[in-house]
């Protein structure tokens, strides 16, 4: 491999940036003026590296903007410090001795990447690269024809090389690449030819339609269970998430042993079907109520977020038409006072002038302060509908779980009168039915059978309470924070315009006081 014996090995750091930045600016008279005042890294598009012996990559995440990477011929053993590089384009990492594809995942808008002549034997992470295009790793040790399968799913891959991997020495090398990488236009700095892809395609249909086949498979897979997350969310959001059916009935019986033994009683199984039933139709009935009033909710907020942004609109045109009508007259108005040689006739025009500024200040403050007091009533008029909605949900929901609890003590009753039954019958000889041991060691008296019972409803009401409680803890805490954030934006958005007023009053007064300062001078 090509290194740089002589040099002791580096890290980059600030100095080498610097170095480097300056050394590749522009040469003419702004380049000059450039390396005088000092570049900005974020502004810098392109860096080149090679030949530095770099051992580790560092202090790149300045250089936010970078679009093209240069690290080729150095000794780096592992990618990182990449991480803040997110419009990365271009980046060649070949003639290193990297062993392992890694620390590439922020950088989502690559389309080039050379690894060529390192040390990697497997070609994986990838993944976040859907806009690669030219991958190059020749000179590497990759063995393995699974690697190449890995590459189908970079849809817009047109360039690749592998010439001098353990895998490019197989006999059908080539016509193994064509077949599962069908997009390629250029394989090992060739061309393919038609004929190439045609006895690509004969030779490995097989194989290739398998796979196919397989990969429907797993996409269908993803995409349900992508869609059971995008629905999960939804109703996590309405924060009904799992009550669109049985799983906080059986949630209850998880962790009840004394229910599931209960359960083989003579006639507890019907009533217990009875119950399910009953209780599933509820957390049902607030699943939906929940949706739609999720609904309602996102309705309000569009509504407010509407009024706001038509609001703050409306007066950022009156203020830009105040700006304009000034600007047209401030040209003039300058003018006339750079001509004025008469000192009376000069400061008339200069306090006039002046007079205009704090008379814009004054209506562009104006319109910020009607703003205010306008979008402050819509912030409280939405206030007031969002708490009330979110009230009058979790009113009805906890109505709705009251019926899930007098449905669960209903239950009980039954089911206490009917483990009180059995135990008589048990004293008395007269159980036709057998029972599992587990079962009977709860009919030693009738304490322990009421107390088996008792510790059965307990958790079945505590499960419901606890659902009930974690529903309105966060729709509350949904609402205040959303209330919060809007008051908070609210402050932000005025503070921001006050200074922008400021900042262009200032800008003006700034050019009327050089005009004074240059006619004292003169």
């Amino acid at each position: 491999m090509n290194r740089l014996c002589d040099m002791e090995p580096r890290v980059m750091d600030d100095e080498m940036l610097k170095l480097a930045v300056g050394e590749q600016g522009p040469r003419d008279e702004a380049g000059q003026l450039a390396k005088q005042e000092g570049i900005l890294f974020k502004d810098v598009l392109s860096l080149q590296l090679d030949f530095q012996n770099i051992l580790r990559i560092d202090s790149l995440w300045q250089f936010e903007n970078l679009r093209k990477l240069q690290l080729d011929n150095n000794v780096i053993e592992k990618i990182e410090g990449l991480e803040n590089l997110t419009h990365l384009v271009w980046l060649d990492l070949s003639f290193n001795n990297i062993e392992a594809i890694e620390g590439l995942d922020t950088l989502v808008n690559l389309e080039d990447l050379s690894l060529f002549n390192n040390r990697i034997s497997k070609i994986d992470s990838l993944d976040a690269l859907a806009k690669l295009q030219v991958l190059s790793l020749g000179n590497n040790q990759i063995g393995n024809m699974m690697n190449i399968i890995y590459l189908r799913r970079f849809k817009d891959l047109r360039t690749l090389s592998l010439s001098g991997n353990p895998v490019a020495e197989a006999e059908d090398y080539r016509t193994c690449i064509c077949a599962y990488l069908p997009d390629l236009v250029y394989l090992d700095f060739r061309r393919i030819d038609d004929q190439t892809k045609e006895l690509a395609e004969m030779k490995h249909q097989y194989s290739v339609d398998e796979l196919k086949h397989r990969e429907s498979l797993m996409q269908a897979r993803l995409e349900d269970e992508r869609a059971r997350r995008e629905e999960l969310a939804e109703h996590e959001a309405a924060f009904v998430e799992h009550l669109n059916g049985p799983f906080l009935f059986d949630s209850m019986y998880a962790e009840d042993v004394e229910g599931s033994q209960l359960s083989h009683l003579p006639g507890v199984g019907e009533l217990l079907q009875t119950y399910k039933d009953k209780f599933v139709i509820i957390c049902l009935n607030i699943f939906e109520y929940g949706l739609k009033q999720q609904e309602k909710r996102k309705a309000e907020l569009d509504t407010f977020m509407g009024c706001v942004q038509e609001a703050v609109q409306e007066k950022q045109e009156q203020g830009k038409h105040k700006i304009a009508k000034f600007e047209e007259k401030h040209l003039l108005s300058l003018s006339s006072i750079r001509d004025e040689s008469e000192l009376t006739n000069f400061e008339i025009k200069m306090a006039e002038y002046s007079e205009d500024i704090t008379e814009l200040a004054n209506v562009l403050m104006t319109l910020e302060m009607q703003l205010v007091e306008q979008l402050e009533e819509t912030i409280n008029m939405f206030e007031r509908n969002i708490i009330d909605l979110v009230g009058l949900f979790v009113e009805n929901v906890q109505s709705l779980m009251a019926q899930c609890r007098d449905l669960e003590n209903h239950h009980h009753e039954k089911l206490l009168e009917i483990a009180i039954s059995t135990l008589e019958k048990i004293v008395k000889g007269e159980l036709d039915e057998d029972l599992p041991d587990a079962v009977r060691s709860l009919f030693v008296d009738k304490d322990t059978i009421v107390n088996a019972v008792g510790a059965s409803h307990d958790i079945h009401l505590l499960k419901i309470d606890n659902r009930e409680d974690e529903l309105v803890t966060r729709v509350n805490s949904w609402c205040a924070h959303l209330v919060d954030k809007i008051h908070k934006d609210e402050i932000m958005r005025n503070r921001r315009r006050v200074k922008e007023i400021n900042q262009y009053i200032d800008h003006v007064q700034s050019e009327l006081d050089s005009l004074e300062c240059s006619d004292l001078l003169d």
